[in-house]
């Protein structure tokens, strides 16, 4: 599933306040965030009904398991935002052929399929332009004829 591209400019001073306020999180939070961030949901796509999400922080505090996450729903003036202290979401991925473990890096109880199962759509813009430039690439390597010949 393709991920939500919902995007919202940073509330820089409540995501400071709320980044000084968490426990375990960082020591100078200015370092975090620049005043003109935008965040991208990272969720699944998803209805209208469903809140997008954008991680900020992963808290310092041992087998605490919780993150800061900005959420917001509706649309320009009608936009709505809440930073929240989330635990993690519980599921994991297990490949029984590499004996990989992934866990799921969205928050409990999160809307729509879990972390490895969403494709970031500029990621994918981008691997398919470098395929289409290696392609070009390696054909221009393979062309044998002259100069004048080349297309």
């Amino acid at each position: 599933m393709r991920q939500c591209t919902a995007v919202t400019g940073v509330l820089f001073f409540e995501a400071l306040l709320a980044l000084a306020a968490m426990e375990g999180g960082p020591e100078h939070p200015p370092d975090v965030l620049a005043q003109d961030d935008f965040l991208l949901c990272e969720l699944g796509a998803h209805d209208e009904a469903a809140e997008h999400a954008a991680h900020l922080w992963t808290d310092d505090v041992p087998d605490d398991d919780r993150d800061l996450w900005l959420l917001w729903t509706g649309a320009d003036a009608h936009r709505v935002y809440r930073f929240d202290t989330l635990p993690l979401c519980p599921a994991v991925l297990r490949d029984l052929v590499t004996r990989a473990v992934t866990s799921c890096a969205y928050f409990d109880h999160h809307p729509g399929p879990h972390f490895w199962a969403v494709t970031d759509p500029l990621s994918d813009l981008i691997t398919e332009h470098i395929h289409r430039e290696v392609r070009r690439l390696t054909a221009e390597d393979d062309f044998t004829g002259t100069d004048a010949d080349r297309p």
